[in-house]
């Protein structure tokens, strides 16, 4: 893993700290790299109305997007779980909105102490619904 990856896992791991889990005290934290070279984090939001509950990978994209941001090379996932734990479908598809070369490194609550998986996103959403437009122009953003 490189010094920053290394450096996106920590920030990842720090995230999931903030992780609102009152239902199933499963915390995650996600650190996004633009290719500004601005890191952006989020953590997951549990509701009582599970299908309002967001991902930590959403929030740091909204966070990013919000701030004019749209290009992003890598983004780095910690989970409570000593395995690492992949994004989940809405996730992927989430991501996939901006480019299926983004690079995804998942680490276990160890952080980089721990293993850490290192992914291309096309490489964990094969056959991806993808827009017209991106068909279109055979390609990303």
């Amino acid at each position: 893993m490189s010094d920053s990856y290394a450096l996106l896992v920590a920030a990842a791991c720090d995230a999931r700290q903030a992780s609102y889990a009152p239902y199933s005290g499963f915390r995650v934290g996600a650190a996004l790299l633009a290719t500004s070279g601005r890191v952006y984090v989020g953590c997951n939001v549990e509701n009582a109305s599970l299908g309002l509950s967001i991902c930590a990978e959403r929030v740091a994209v909204c966070r990013a997007v919000a701030d004019g941001e749209q290009t992003f090379a890598a983004i780095a996932i910690c989970a409570d779980a000593t395995e690492p734990t992949p994004p989940c479908g809405a996730c992927r598809q989430f991501l996939l909105e901006f480019g299926a070369d983004l690079t995804v490194v998942v680490a276990g609550s160890a952080g980089g102490a721990g293993k850490v998986d290192q992914y291309r996103l096309a490489e964990l959403i094969p056959e991806p619904f993808t827009s017209y437009r991106q068909q279109e122009t055979g390609g990303d953003r």
